[in-house]
């Protein structure tokens, strides 16, 4: 019987990071919602209907100032109070009214920083992020696991164990998924230390997994996947994909952030993949420099060897593809179909469009509108080609007829 063509796409998203100052800060002091009716509209009026709802510490809680950070993140959706019948009301007018929703809730910080006052604050702060998300109908959290750098790898898998599995036994109770975004974060730190976060890459994956299996809690860990930060680190999506197929854990993709990242030949010909390891001013005398805003340079470990893309502002590079020094789009897409497992299907996987180039993170909404605009129908086309040719691919198998050509292989930059 022949196949019929059907094309599935994903769920286009964007995270709300990508402006982060839409509502001015007093504004949001006083009244924290109107923040996330704000980018509600902006949203509706970029073209999408889901959102990744963005969340940090509030100035009261927080370890790290803004202005310490690579890419501060946005406290869209505050919860230093929680989120009662009124407010989920309010919130729940404001997307029926713009026909949105969100894809899921973000949280992004240290899990398993080293200070346990710390450590409980940040906890807190991601259970009441889950309870919102329960209150909002929403199905996952986003987020990483961290790292504790006084310790080595195999203590923070046991610190993993120790600490972050009652999280998810608190996402497990509440029915939630917990996506772990696969970033390096290298310059989280002034030490030497590259890997600060330890779900960085398909082999501690697999290892958190078995670990959170064990405790009952194999189904709420997911990967948020970026292929960015495979790119940081000398990799490809189709190769990870493929390993994780290889390996049975082709399931452990919940979700994508889409962003992009360019790798500066002359940063790695000066540096190598581990990024500037002296002299870049986040130390003094042996120490941390005690102005937090001078730590940011630890970031050089990063940013000397790459930068970060918004999916289409990249020229297209087919060698750089080939190379690993930029995202292949087309081929990401179409390696998702290929090789991984949707237990809801492709249609219900959430694409969210992350907005971190540097030159391009304007705070000035009517500049910033049509860039994201183009991103996001960027974004959507890539997807739709490669839900095209998978779809017409199978069509053609269906029938019989040969699919031509070798296209891109696994393992074989």
């Amino acid at each position: 019987m022949p196949t019929d063509f059907e094309p599935e796409y994903m769920q286009l998203s964007v995270l709300t990071a990508a402006l982060q100052e839409l509502t001015p800060r007093e504004k949001r002091r006083k009244d924290p919602d109107l923040a996330i009716e704000d980018w509600i509209r902006f949203g509706r009026d970029l073209g999408v209907h889901r959102l990744q709802l963005s969340s940090a510490l509030p100035e009261e809680l927080a370890d790290v100032p803004p202005e310490a950070m690579l890419d501060p993140v946005a406290d869209h959706l505050n919860v230093l109070k929680p989120l009662d019948p009124a407010r989920v009301a309010r919130i729940e007018s404001a997307l029926k009214s713009a026909d949105m929703g969100f894809s899921d809730l973000g949280y992004f910080d240290n899990m398993l920083v080293g200070d346990e006052k710390l450590r409980r604050i940040k906890h807190d702060w991601m259970v009441k992020i889950m309870d919102a998300a329960v209150a909002l109908g929403v199905k996952a959290v986003c987020g990483f696991v961290g790292r504790n750098a006084s310790l080595d790898m195999d203590q923070n898998l046991d610190d993993f164990e120790r600490s972050f599995v009652p999280l998810l036994k608190a996402a497990r109770d509440r029915g939630l998924e917990y996506r772990v975004e696969q970033c390096p974060m290298p310059g989280w730190n002034t030490t030497d230390l590259w890997h600060n976060q330890i779900g960085y890459t398909p082999g501690m994956w697999i290892r958190l997994h078995r670990i959170a299996e064990k405790h009952g809690v194999g189904d709420q860990l997911r990967i948020h996947y970026d292929p960015s930060h495979a790119i940081l680190m000398g990799q490809n999506t189709r190769d990870v994909f493929q390993f994780l197929k290889d390996e049975g854990y082709n399931f452990l993709i919940g979700g994508f952030h889409v962003k992009g990242q360019v790798i500066n030949p002359k940063g790695v010909a000066e540096w190598g993949y581990g990024g500037q390891t002296v002299q870049r001013g986040d130390r003094k005398d042996g120490k941390p420099d005690p102005d937090l805003r001078k730590q940011s340079a630890a970031w050089l470990k990063q940013v000397v060897l790459a930068t970060h893309e918004l999916p289409g502002t990249a020229r297209h590079d087919p060698l750089a593809y080939l190379q690993n020094r930029t995202v292949d789009w087309l081929d990401h897409q179409l390696a998702a179909r290929e090789l991984l497992e949707f237990k809801d299907g492709v249609s219900k996987v959430d694409l969210v469009v992350e907005h971190e180039y540097p030159d391009a993170r304007v705070q000035d909404p009517r500049k910033l509108a049509p860039i994201l605009k183009g991103s996001i129908a960027f974004t959507r086309a890539m997807d739709e080609a490669a839900a095209s040719m998978f779809a017409l691919h199978r069509v053609l198998e269906s029938q019989g007829i040969k699919v031509q050509g070798v296209g891109r292989e696994a393992y074989r930059s």
